[in-house]
């Protein structure tokens, strides 16, 4: 099977990779909290923000396509959230329509929130997607846990994405298994072999994540992550900083 990592790109050598991943970590964070934080109706400052992140993600070299799927694939979720903010928003209608039994009203203010949702998550998207694809997660994790993150929760994210792929491996091969016997028939035996797979995953999961805390605790663990590279901030994650929040405060300073 294919896996689709959410690092793919971290080896790759560009300013953006070479910077602390505590830099990154901040520098995100800022930017969504300024990007949630302004006011709906300064369209130019969104448009600036924008000019932000493609700029980094220039400098970082990702393949635009790449970045475009990324952001396609979580942006549904968001829609599916967002989508009825017009129809229950009041004020001036803008439409109204009979769907079956109901008759609802589409409002411009509901349509304008629903514009700044699309947009704020857009660009928080793509913030997200850039964090991750110019920082391996070995590092990442490092950085969390160097500014407070409880150890408990990186261990929780270390193991869920280092076997998150060999959980859909094994759901690859039951799939496949299953095919095999010609699965078919009425819905109501569809339903109980999936819950049996379900069932099966799960015990199997669980017998392995036994036998992997059992070999871990033979060689040593003591609840401790160590890796060969130490995070060391240098001259350049000062800079970086200093003009991204400068960037950011700069729309707010000029009165737009």
């Amino acid at each position: 099977m294919k896996h689709s990592f959410i690092d793919e790109y971290s080896d790759l050598d560009s300013f953006i990779h070479r910077l602390d991943p505590r830099t990154k970590l901040i520098a995100n964070l800022a930017f969504i909290l300024t990007v949630v934080l302004t006011p709906a109706s300064n369209w130019r400052v969104f448009a600036f923000y924008f000019c932000i992140i493609v700029a980094l993600l220039i400098l970082s070299k990702l393949p635009p396509l790449y970045v475009l799927k990324r952001s396609l694939v979580i942006f549904p979720f968001v829609l599916l959230i967002a989508v009825f903010i017009p129809f229950f928003k009041e004020g001036e209608i803008a439409g109204s329509y009979n769907i079956w039994l109901w008759h609802v009203s589409v409002t411009y203010n509901g349509l304008f929130i629903l514009a700044n949702v699309v947009v704020k998550a857009w660009l928080c998207i793509l913030a997200l997607i850039l964090l991750p694809s110019t920082t391996r997660l070995a590092d990442l994790l490092k950085g969390l846990r160097q500014l407070g993150m409880p150890l408990v929760m990186i261990l929780i994210l270390s193991f869920m994405y280092r076997y998150i792929f060999v959980l859909a491996d094994e759901v690859m091969r039951m799939q496949q298994a299953r095919d095999s016997r010609n699965f078919g028939g009425k819905r109501l035996h569809q339903l109980k072999a999936i819950g049996s797979m379900v069932g099966t995953l799960f015990i199997r999961s669980y017998e392995r994540g036994e036998r992997i805390y059992a070999a871990m605790l033979s060689r040593g663990f003591d609840g401790q992550i160590r890796t060969l590279q130490n995070l060391s901030l240098r001259p350049a994650d000062a800079y970086f900083s200093a003009i991204f929040c400068l960037m950011l405060i700069f729309p707010f300073i000029i009165s737009w």
